[in-house]
Parts: structure tokens; C-alpha cells; sequence
């Protein structure tokens, strides 16, 4: 039983090692919480594809109706634009001008070196500037 004893004690100084252990470091994965900045995107791309929720004010129909509806209304404000183009840049261009449409204002004036456009939203009363440079041909 000595020998037994003896031999396991033995076997075990032998057979052990040094226990190696090193620090637990918590590093975040989020940028947001000190992580590396370059998962942004896929930390983004993951809560987009996570999130289920709806914007109750887009849901719109696909019924043909809402279809012809919607691309009439582009072809109109398409064929607008070019109108207003055309008065602005066309053949015989005007100096100013304001067009209303929609509850919208346009209002264009032109000076030597470019063009100015003023877009109103006559209910929010937001305004969006646009300035277009001309260029001119030097002969």
C-alpha cells in the first residue's frame, strides 16, 4: 500500500506543470462603449437587420390605383421641372419669375455670373436655396 501511496505521490510531482493564467480583459464590441471604431457598420448592418418595427406613416398600398397615382404625379412634376428649366436656361431665358404649385413657391432670379432659386413650402415655411452658376463662352 506504501508503494501505492508512493508512486501516485510521485507520478503527480512529475506530471505536473506550471499553472499559467493571465488577466480577463473585457473589451466592448460597440464603438460606443470604447470598442474598436471599425465595427460601426457591422454593428449597425446587425441592428437593422434586428429591427422589425414599421413606420406606421409609410405604409402604402400597391394596388393599382395607388400605382397610376403615383406615377402620374411623377410624370407631372417631371414635365414642371422642365418647364421650369426651360424659363430659366431655355432659348429665350427670363431674368426672374416665381411659379406656384402644390404648396410650394419657386422663385428664380438670374445675375451675370449665376442663377439663384428659392424653394418655399407655404405651409411649413421652410426654404431651400439653389444657386446654379452660368457659365459663359468666351470667343
Amino acid at each position: 500500500m506504501f508503494i501505492v501511496k508512493a508512486s501516485l505521490v510521485a507520478g503527480a510531482f512529475l506530471c505536473a506543470s506550471p499553472v499559467v493564467a493571465q488577466d480577463v480583459v473585457y473589451r466592448p464590441i460597440s464603438p460606443t462603449f470604447g470598442g474598436n471604431p471599425f465595427n460601426s457598420n457591422h454593428v449597425l448592418g446587425v441592428a437593422n437587420a434586428n429591427n422589425d418595427t414599421r413606420d406606421p406613416r409609410a405604409a402604402s398600398s400597391n394596388s393599382q390605383a395607388d400605382i397610376f397615382a403615383r406615377q402620374l404625379q411623377s410624370r407631372l412634376l417631371s414635365a414642371l421641372s422642365s418647364q421650369i428649366v426651360d424659363a430659366i436656361f431655355g432659348d429665350n431665358p427670363q431674368e426672374s419669375g416665381i411659379i406656384s404649385f402644390g404648396g410650394q413657391t419657386i422663385e428664380f432670379f438670374r445675375s451675370l455670373d449665376e442663377v439663384t432659386l428659392i424653394i418655399r413650402n407655404d405651409e411649413t415655411g421652410e426654404e431651400t436655396r439653389i444657386v446654379v452658376p452660368l457659365f459663359i463662352e468666351v470667343n
